[in-house]
């Protein structure tokens, strides 16, 4: 079968130190719509993840120097690749080395030699559940919250990208984490109570985080919802300095008719969106996407992207 430029599934990473399965498995997922990456060990992955993330990695878990399961650990230890799936490939087969695989990070195991049809069918499953999740998880920081994932032991299981920036700017010195007394607090509060977080900086105008528990989760987890709060007098800076400005006029992007589908395109352009995610979150293809911003950049007056989504980050709330 030769590749259909067409039809773009995703970008795969496969990692493999035997030449004849590289070769097999990038012919296979080229014939069937990927973009392939290729790596010859561990490092060569990480190396490789530096310059692009890709949709999904297929693994080696036996390589010389670097194991597939240490790369997959420091794989899930970065903050960029860890909504990744992972799916080891190995001629390793006893349950020890399928649970440190999936002790490793990984969402998945194949096993050596590997059929081309299983491959495809489980990585598109992995492919589509990390897009959802994606998806969702990016769909709550853009309305202003974060959220937790808290496990039995009252520890971190999981937390959204909003979370995570709020987190490293209240506890610096945890990297990402929280006191274990204030998670304890969380996991212990009744559902719907709100917690007081520690006191944020957000530019110059003090804000606090505030957390409210969703309740149970899943088996023994806790979900947490963190949102911010401006303390009254930050409000009435706020609102002073917006009517301060109201005598200036109607902005470009307020006399530009944009239509509702526009503005929506144009506020998920702002937030750093590509043309492919905004397709996906508003459930459009590519092409109605593209048409949509051509209407946006004639009726605001600009060539750019970069120009649009300057005039959106300063009009459309964030």
């Amino acid at each position: 079968m030769s590749p259909n430029p067409e039809r773009h599934l995703g970008t795969v990473l496969v990692v493999d130190d035997a030449p004849d399965t590289l070769r097999m498995l990038c012919d296979a997922l080229a014939a069937e719509g990927y973009t392939v990456l290729v790596a010859r060990d561990g490092e060569q992955a990480l190396e490789r993840l530096e310059l692009v993330v890709p949709d999904a990695i297929l693994l080696d878990a036996v390589m010389p120097g670097l194991s597939g399961f240490d790369t997959c650990r420091r794989i899930k230890a970065h903050a960029a690749w860890t909504h990744v799936p992972v799916v080891f490939m190995t001629g390793l087969s006893e349950t020890s080395d399928i649970v440190a695989g999936f002790d490793a990070g990984g969402v998945d195991y194949v096993v050596k030699p590997v059929r081309i049809e299983e491959v495809l069918a489980r990585l598109a499953t992995h492919m589509r559940n990390a897009r959802v999740t994606r998806l969702a998880r990016e769909a709550v920081d853009v309305g202003g919250h974060g959220v937790l994932l808290l496990d039995v032991r009252q520890r971190i299981a999981w937390r959204s990208p909003q979370a995570e920036r709020w987190l490293r700017e209240a506890f610096p010195e945890l990297d990402g984490g929280a006191p274990t007394d204030w998670l304890a607090q969380l996991v212990g509060s009744p559902t719907g109570h709100e917690v007081p977080g520690p006191a944020l900086r957000a530019g110059t105008v003090g804000i606090r985080l505030i957390a409210r528990s969703l309740g149970a989760a899943g088996l023994g987890e806790t979900m947490v919802l963190l949102s911010s709060e401006r303390p009254a007098a930050a409000n009435a800076t706020a609102g002073g300095l917006a009517q301060a400005g109201e005598g200036a006029g109607p902005s470009r992007l307020d006399v530009a008719s944009l239509t509702p589908r526009e503005t929506e395109v144009l506020s998920w352009l702002a937030k750093g969106k590509t043309n492919r995610d905004i397709a996906d979150i508003l459930g459009m293809s590519h092409r109605t996407v593209n048409k949509h911003l051509e209407h946006i950049f004639e009726k605001l007056g600009v060539e750019t992207r970069a120009a649009a989504a300057a005039l959106a980050s300063r009009a459309i709330p964030g």
